[in-house]
């Protein structure tokens, strides 16, 4: 017999063969695992040798000119990339063996090593060392030489036998080779010729000697050859183990780990744990600890690996060039871990059958013990749990790597979505839908009454064209409404425009849900690729042994299960998409309402627009439902494959093979069946989830794939022109909005600026002036690259990054620009941070912006100073203090070149003054370029270097202001009032108390006002800078996460939305019939079975927690444990003969009857359950929706957008598709255990005893995760926000964002955010794998006792009895662990839940109507407006805003409203309309008390034109009207009063297309343009003649396009249509607010005599003075309270007063003056010359 040739068995009874043990255990197979760490050793090691070598022959490779690279590619994804320095510490760090060379000076364990600053971040680097690092592998040394001591020793005395030779010489080479390697890791260890990874080559090395010694050391002690032999083997044994466990309980590696503190954020303990650690997940215990102490903070929550941080993540992703698909691509870039986690679960899998086949060995035993020694079934009962616990370590580890890759692809997907979003094009083409293209839509409106609301509200769907219908395919710019007034969503065009884009939800959805689906299935990917197949064959091999030919009909059965699981995967499939669809839109539209909710209060439209929401809603809930059918029916089917299955084979096994169908053959037969269903399902389940993460994959990549700003190509590095000046301007250019070659369906293109040529004079003034609508803002967005350029060349600085471009050392300035849009742009932080925007903080300079802004004032107002937080939007801010914080922000950065976009509009007239010359004539301006565009010509104009003058794209005057004014080109007021007042060279050191923000005392009454409040104000300034210091500023927005358990109320808000008290007594039936019917199929074949067996066997088990409920909802792998221990009652052997006269047709039908019963009962719960679900998603969002539409105004003054939207999307969607589910799985548990306990009380009272230890045990680790898990999941809901609304906050401020070159900035910002939320995320996992391994062991260690119980009753004990006891042991145990596992996953859910409650209880209004106050219909008829007594504040603790108001306006009366900021002029407004509730006193309209009646009453008879212009997306017709009652001819009638349509322009469509200069033939497709405003009537022709390309009036369209917030429009026109708006009701009582703002001086004279014709009551906040001068009387409030109230002519005369003082300061007295008169005169018959 040669070497390594056995004969026979390798195993014989009780152990190994002598001939195995010694050939392939102690040489074989050690000298392999030798030759592969060899092999791996080298092919790691020699590509580093030869690069040494290559260094050695001195080649050294160049480097890289960093400009020399940045010439390469000024590319958009360039500015978007990883900022540089987190490139550099996201170096990849696989080589887990750098040494660490440190100063062990008295370091001890613990020794910094550095502390940097990035940013703010500060991160403080610790090593630490391994406890007796040196120490352990001196004893390891120690070990291998006693080991190589022994192989000597056996080799001299031959102790090994008389083969043992070659036995003792391999181990000498082995122990030999281990040693060399050992002495390596000592020797070179912190060397720079260490070999890296020798720590991993040892600690296997250990483990496979350890195996193979156990076996040989097994032998030793039960067959002992002799007593050398035993002693030897027992002295290896043992120091091989010594070996094997200081390799799995030190740290990995056992070196050095660097950690980081990033902020003081506790690293994560994971690279310090040891391999165990690692398996059993230990190193998670102080989180659970943790968790289960206290309630977790995110502070406490540890940080990231620096490897899975999402910088590192997404450098290391980018330099993998792509070429395939993104999901492809995707695949590829994660290779390396998939096949790791996909061999992980290959063990898993075939070790999950492992306790199935030792039952079935113990059992056999049992019934014949004298076949072997006992020493046999000792084995089996020990291996039952350690070879469970391999299965439990492959299953968790590969799940714990699906999490790793989960965190690093969604890093990946929102990292990437987030740069694309920073280099969108800022163009207005129109929607796409993400998923559609290139297929048509059907038109899925199905006619009737939606589809005519649809129509009404502009929210139909068009047929050909891919909007996504959110109103009439209008379009989205960038959200900026500030980034192009005059954009223009060219619409319609019927192939996919080239300048097509997707909207802000689809947008932020893309973030929220499809990343997270993507993230989420890659979690799964190795059941599909791994575990379900390998269990698949296995199950199938062992059917086949078992029943041989009759298995053949059972897997016939489940091949034709495949195409079915995939069908249901396409249903999947398709409602997903239909899902996500209808989820966009409702989120859209549900976000536009949010957006303008105001406007929607304050016309008492919320009805209206929740009707709206609902529709969107009904669709979506509609596609659930089909969602929820497919999946029903898909339960139905799983349910029903085993009984079909055991069925068919049962069928052919007892009538055609005519065999006796033994219990021992039946019930492994069904036990396997059982297991075969779960591979089976994993498919179904993968599969769908696989299809839906390719469409969302396709989504994001689809997003990707859009056109991309062409700023930095147009702008290139310098501005620079070909003679070497630099140069700010144009040459010859032409720039459009939207795509190249985008026309509009009548043929007229959009929005273009023609023909421009100008040389801004850098260093000095510029003046862009002209109508509203002719091109001011377009201007500028073309200087800053982000319009669509034509022809021509754009110059101006703005292609770099801000960081790359150094200052110049002696102004101290940088070529870049700062830029302040028109309506003010800020990010949710501090206003100092806003103003800072992350430059260094320099006290002097920011104490002279602070002051030339006129803030000073407005610091002292606020409760925290600067450190006041504006939150989102700026929402605690007014308008004017948010366009002097965006002044400032540009003010106080160091770029040479200001571009400010009307920015003194939102101001009133001496603060815009105040401005003027102290910000942009100041000495901070000294040598900068400042480009402003202005309606204000008479204050800037004269103090300008150069004018130029826009009307409908073109330039029509342009020139040095000096020769303008002389030729009178300005208009013949411009040559009377030139001041040439000189600017100071320094800045005042205070602002006048006068301009605070829009003041009503003036500089003149200085000596007056110290007379006044000298003394109250000091002492005021004092109370506040204390009060600053007492208080720290505290988040009023910051989200609040619950505490503690889910409550009860929670429950019953879900419980009872879902249905009555008799839905859940009907859902209590169905879920006990169908736990049941699994009882009921194992009695019966148990009854069956019986019947050919003579002697009646009462004990065959029947494991009926493995029907105990489907698997659905829950990762299906839980329902393997559950029917492995099926096998039981085995080999009933004895006595057993055949009784023919079975009744087979009988027992087949029965089986076939109760197992479609089970299945139907299945399909009935999961149906009830998911339609009480529907009827609960669809009342809990109606009542968020009402609750939050009807919420107090300061609601949303206190919670930002993305808080609420964070509601309405992702706790939403939990709450329609996850809590159904999981509740089943919950319910079915319940129901499993309790039906468990009754069945094992009935057969084995003894295990209760035993059961209540076990439930102990888990109710203690429960209790630990279930703390921990919660409070986690809190956690990482609440992070969602900040992601969601920095998200938000950069889409809506792409163009000052890329204006500031601060594009890495926000970046980094992003990436922090992806860091933050994905803590909680991956250590809730870390938790659940925690979890899962305790329960696991638990269970084990119940088989095991149950094992040794059995043997100590050997003899006692028969077979059947022992088979039971074992199963339902095992079952028990898991069906308490998913109990566990689902009740945390519900409180999760349940997290959601109350999320959104928090939401249902926030204050309300007023009820809409008062049944028994109704007011009369015509009320008010007359308009008279009384306050009595009138006070009010914003919250009862704080200080009124009104005090004791008591005034009347009579009807028809004209009252203009002035006063400085925090003076209460909105809250005024604001009172009128009921926003704020009278704390006393009380408002009479038409001598109704206004707070008596309902607030839809009150506010559909009232109008307010709002401060901020807010329009829909749709068309300007459905924004004017959005309900359809007013006739077109009207609808024009208000265009034409507010001057957008000019008295003599024909308002028919145009019929003949205006020919267009670029196109070669007029195309017919349709139109719209962001055109000409006010004025239009009197506007000089064009100077170029009619015959060339012109802009055509948008506004004679009334089906024209409004996109999202009316980005495609001016912010004048937008101020226009709203006015437009108010005047189409025509009012009896019109507020307006600022309401002319943003128009220039003569659009807004006209408009206010068309005011001065409204027959209705009339109050105006203005700033501009000339505005309400030649009202009929004016209302001067300060700090609340009324201080003049008279016609203006006698308040313009009183000396001192409030209002003659703001006249003196606005620098228009005698203007003023004489307008105040000519009113007067006209008021009064009488000849009053004698006044004078």
């Amino acid at each position: 017999m040669g070497f390594a040739r056995c004969e026979g068995p390798i195993w014989q009874v009780d152990d190994f063969s002598r001939c195995f043990q010694q050939d392939y255990l102690k040489v074989l197979f050690p000298l392999i695992t030798i030759a592969i760490s060899l092999l791996v050793l080298f092919l790691q090691n020699a590509p580093r040798a030869a690069k040494r070598l290559r260094q050695k022959a001195g080649y050294q490779s160049l480097p890289t000119d960093p400009d020399h690279e940045h010439a390469q590619e000024n590319t958009a994804a360039a500015h978007t990339d990883i900022p540089p320095e987190e490139q550099e510490e996201a170096v990849d760090d696989d080589d887990d063996d750098e040494p660490l060379t440190l100063n062990r000076n008295g370091g001890g364990r613990l020794s910094l090593v550095k502390t940097t600053t990035r940013g703010s971040v500060v991160s403080v680097v610790q090593a630490d060392s391994p406890q007796a690092q040196s120490l352990s592998m001196y004893v390891e040394e120690l070990a291998v030489a006693g080991l190589v001591a022994i192989h000597i020793i056996a080799l001299l005395t031959g102790g090994y036998g008389e083969r043992g030779h070659l036995a003792a010489i391999a181990g000498l080479v082995v122990w030999l080779y281990v040693a060399a390697l050992a002495t390596l890791r000592l020797v070179l260890g912190n060397t720079r010729w260490r070999l890296p990874r020798l720590w991993f080559h040892t600690a296997t090395i250990y483990g496979c000697e350890w195996l193979y010694t156990v076996a040989i050391f097994r032998s030793a002690i039960i067959h002992p050859s002799s007593r050398t032999v035993q002693i030897l083997v027992i002295v290896e044994f043992a120091l091989t183990s010594l070996l094997f466990g200081m390799a799995i309980t030190t740290r990995k590696g056992n070196k050095t780990v660097l950690l980081e503190w990033e902020d003081g954020v506790e690293p994560s303990r994971e690279p310090l744990a040891s391999l165990l650690s690692l398996a059993t997940f230990s190193w998670v215990d102080p989180i659970v600890w943790r968790g289960y102490k206290e309630t977790f903070e995110m502070k406490a929550v540890w940080n990231l690996l620096p490897k899975d941080k999402a910088a590192a993540v997404l450098a290391d992703y980018r330099t993998f060039k792509r070429t395939t698909s993104l999901a492809i691509h995707l695949l590829k870039y994660f290779r390396k871990d998939l096949i790791i986690q996909c061999s992980l679960a290959v063990i898993g899998a075939v070790f999950a059958f492992a306790p199935t086949l030792l039952l079935k060995a113990i059992l056999e035993y049992v019934e014949q013990p004298d076949n072997a020694p006992i020493n046999v079934i000792w084995l089996y009962v020990i291996l039952l749990p350690v070879l469970d616990l391999v299965r439990s370590f492959g299953d968790g580890m590969a799940l714990w790597i699906g999490r790793k890759i989960c965190i690093r692809i969604r890093a990946i997907v929102v990292g990437e979505i987030y740069a694309k979003a920073l280099r969108r094009k800022a163009s207005a083409g129109k929607d796409t839908v993400l998923g559609s293209s290139g297929k048509k839509k059907k038109n899925d409106g199905k006619g009737g009454i939606f589809d005519s609301i649809k129509q009404k509200l502009g929210l139909a769907e068009d047929d050909d064209d891919q909007s996504t219908g959110a109103a009439a395919a209008a379009a989205e710019p960038s959200a900026d409404p500030s980034a192009d007034p005059s954009a223009d969503p060219s619409a319609d065009v019927v192939p996919k425009a080239n300048d097509e884009q997707v909207n802000l939800g689809t947008i932020i959805n893309l973030m929220s849900v499809d990343s997270f689906k993507i993230a989420e299935s890659t979690a799964y990917l190795h059941f599909l690729c791994a575990c379900a197949p390998t269990q698949l064959i296995i199950c199938v091999v062992l059917l086949w042994r078992v029943m041989g030919l009759s298995a053949i009909p059972g897997l016939i059965v489940m091949a034709f299960l495949l195409p079915i699981n995939y069908a249901f995967a396409r249903g999947f499939s398709i409602t997903s998409k239909k899902i996500l669809a209808a989820t966009d839109k409702r989120i859209n539209v549900t976000n536009e309402i949010l957006n303008n909710i105001r406007i929607i209060k304050y016309f008492a439209w919320e009805e209206r627009f929740g009707r709206i929401v609902d529709e969107k809603r009904l669709v979506e809930l509609r596609a659930l439902r089909s969602r929820f059918l497919v999946w029903s029916c898909a339960v139905a089917v799983w349910n029903s494959v085993p009984v079909i299955i055991t069925f068919f084979s049962f069928f052919v096994y007892t009538v055609i093979q005519k065999q006796p169908l033994y219990p021992s053959v039946a019930f492994t037969a069904i036990s396997l069946f059982m297991l075969l269903r779960i591979p089976l399902d994993q498919f179904g389940d993968m599969f769908a989830h696989v299809q839906e993460t390719k469409v969302s994959l396709d989504r994001v990549e689809e997003f990707l794939m859009e056109e991309e700003t062409e700023k930095y190509e147009q702008l290139g590095l310098e501005n620079i022109d070909e003679n070497g000046n630099r140069v700010i301007g144009f040459r010859d250019a032409t720039f459009i909005w939207g795509g190249k070659d985008t026309v509009a369906e009548d043929g007229s293109l959009a929005f273009r600026l023609l023909d421009i040529n100008v040389d801004f004079e850098i260093g000095h003034l510029n003046v862009i002036a002209g109508p509203t609508g002719s091109g001011k803002t377009s201007m500028l967005m073309a200087l800053l690259g982000e319009m669509t350029q034509l022809e021509g060349k754009v110059y101006c600085p703005g292609g770099r990054s801000r960081e790359d471009v150094r200052p110049d050392p002696e102004t101290e300035l940088a070529n870049t620009i700062a830029y302040v849009a028109q309506s003010a742009w800020l990010v949710n932080a501090t206003i100092k941070e806003n103003i800072l925007f992350s430059a260094e903080m320099d006290e002097n300079r920011y104490k002279n912006v602070i002051v030339a802004c006129a803030l000073e004032r407005d610091f002292e107002i606020l409760d925290h100073g600067d450190e006041t937080l504006v939150g989102e939007k700026g929402i605690t801010l007014s308008g004017g203090q948010k366009q002097r914080i965006s002044l400032a922000r540009a003010l106080y950065s160091n770029s040479q070149h200001l571009l400010l976009d009307d920015c003194l509009s939102a101001v009133d007239s001496h603060t815009a003054h105040w401005i003027f010359n102290n910000a942009i004539r100041g000495p901070l301006m000294a040598g900068r370029t400042c480009i402003l565009v202005t309606h204000n010509i008479q204050l800037a104009v004269p103090s300008s270097h150069y004018v130029v003058m826009m009307d409908n794209g073109r330039i029509s005057v342009q020139g040095p202001t000096d020769e303008l004014i002389a030729s009178g080109k300005l208009g013949e007021d411009l040559q009377r009032s030139r001041p040439a007042t000189a600017v100071g060279s320094r800045i005042p050191s205070r602002v006048p108390s006068s301009v605070g923000d829009e003041s009503s005392e003036t500089v003149v009454n200085q000596a007056d006002e110290n007379g006044h409040h000298g003394n109250g104000t000091a002492a005021k300034t004092a109370a506040q800078d204390a009060k600053k210091k007492k208080k720290q500023p505290k988040d009023a927005m910051e989200e609040h996460k619950a505490e503690g358990a889910v409550k009860w109320p929670i429950m019953k808000l879900y419980i009872s939305a879902m249905g009555p008290w008799w839905f859940w007594i009907v859902a209590g039936l169905v879920f006990t019939l169908q736990q049941l019917s699994g009882v009921a199929t194992n009695v019966w074949v148990r009854q069956w079975a019986n019947e050919y067996v003579t002697e009646e066997v009462d004990r065959i088990d029947f494991s009926s927690s493995s029907h105990s409920y489907s698997a659905q909802s829950v990762t299906p792998t839980y329902l393997a444990h559950i029917a492995h221990y099926g096998f039981l009652g085995n080999a009933a052997g004895f006595g057993i003969q055949a009784v023919q006269d079975v009744n087979v047709a009988y027992y087949l039908t029965g089986l076939a009857i109760i197992g479609l019963a089970g299945a139907l009962a299945a399909f009935i719960r999961d149906l009830w359950i998911f339609f009480g679900s529907l009827t609960a998603s669809k009342r809990i969002h109606s009542r968020l929706m009402e609750a939050v539409c009807r919420a107090r105004f300061k609601f949303f003054d206190v919670t930002p957008l993305g808080q609420i939207m964070n509601r309405f999307s992702k706790d939403l969607e939990a709450v329609d598709q996850e809590v159904a589910p999981i509740a089943i799985g919950v319910i079915g548990c319940t129901l499993g255990i309790v039906i468990t306990v009754i069945l094992i009380a009935i057969i084995t009272p003894g295990f209760l005893i035993a059961g209540v230890f076990i439930t102990v045990a888990y109710w203690v680790v429960g209790s630990f995760y279930i703390r921990a898990s919660r409070d986690l999941k809190r956690l990482e809901s609440v992070q969602r926000s900040p992601l969601f609304q920095q998200f938000g906050e950069t889409l809506s401020g792409m163009t000052t964002i890329r204006a500031y070159g601060a594009e890495r900035r926000f970046i980094r910002e992003n990436l922090t955010k992806i860091n933050t939320q994905a803590r909680p995320f991956i250590y809730l996992w870390a938790c659940n794998r925690w979890l899962s391994f305790r329960t696991d062991l638990l269970g084990d260690l119940v088989s095991f006792f149950a094992g040794v119980f059995i043997i100590l009753g050997l003899g006692k004990i028969d077979a059947g009895a022992a088979g039971i006891s074992l199963s339902y042991a095992i079952g028990f145990t898991d069906n308490v662990l998913w109990l566990v596992r689902l009740y945390a996953l519900n409180e999760q859910n349940m997290n959601s839940v109350e999320r959104i409650k928090e939401y249902l209880d926030v204050e309300q209004e007023a009820e809409p109507v008062v049944e028994k106050n109704r007011p009369p219909a015509n009320w008010p008829s007359q308009g008279s407006i009384e306050f009595i007594n009138y006070s009010t504040s914003y919250r009862k603790e704080l200080e009124p805003v009104l005090r004791n108001l008591s005034f009347k306006i009579h009807p028809r009366e004209k009252v203009g409203i002035v006063g400085r900021t925090g003076a209460g002029k909105s809250s005024l407004t604001l009172a009128i309309f009921r926003a704020l509730e009278a704390d006393e006193g009380k408002i009479l309209i038409d001598d109704v008390d206004i707070g008596l009646i309902g607030l839809r009453d009150l506010r559909d008879a009232i109008t307010i034109v709002p401060q901020d212009p807010t329009l829909f997306m749709g068309t300007i017709r459905s924004n004017l009207d959005p309900f359809h009652v007013y006739t077109d001819e009207q609808i024009f009638e208000a265009l034409r009063k507010v001057q957008l349509i000019g008295p003599n322009e024909p308002t028919t469509r145009p019929q003949t297309p205006t020919s267009s200069s670029m196109l070669p033939a007029p195309a017919a497709i349709s139109g719209t343009t962001a055109a000409e405003g006010g004025g239009a009537a009197d506007r000089p022709p064009s100077p170029t003649g009619s015959g060339a390309a012109t802009n055509k009036n948008v506004f004679l369209d009334l089906s024209a396009p409004v996109s999202e917030s009316g980005s495609n429009l001016s912010q004048g026109q937008r101020q226009l249509m709203c006015l437009a708006r108010a005047i189409l009701k025509n009012p009896s009582v019109l507020v307006m607010d600022e309401a002319t703002a943003s128009i220039d001086y003569a659009t807004d004279a006209k408009i206010q005599e068309t005011i001065r014709e409204q027959t209705s009551t009339i109050i105006t906040i203005a700033h501009r003075l000339q505005t309400i001068v030649d009202y009929d009387k004016v209302l001067v409030l300060d700090k609340g309270v009324v201080v003049e109230y008279a016609h203006p002519y006698e308040l313009i005369r009183k000396e001192s007063g409030h209002f003659r003082g703001m006249c003196e300061s606005s620098g228009d007295y005698d203007v003023l003056l004489k307008a105040a008169k000519q009113k007067w005169d006209a008021g009064r018959l009488v000849d009053v010359d004698d006044d004078k």
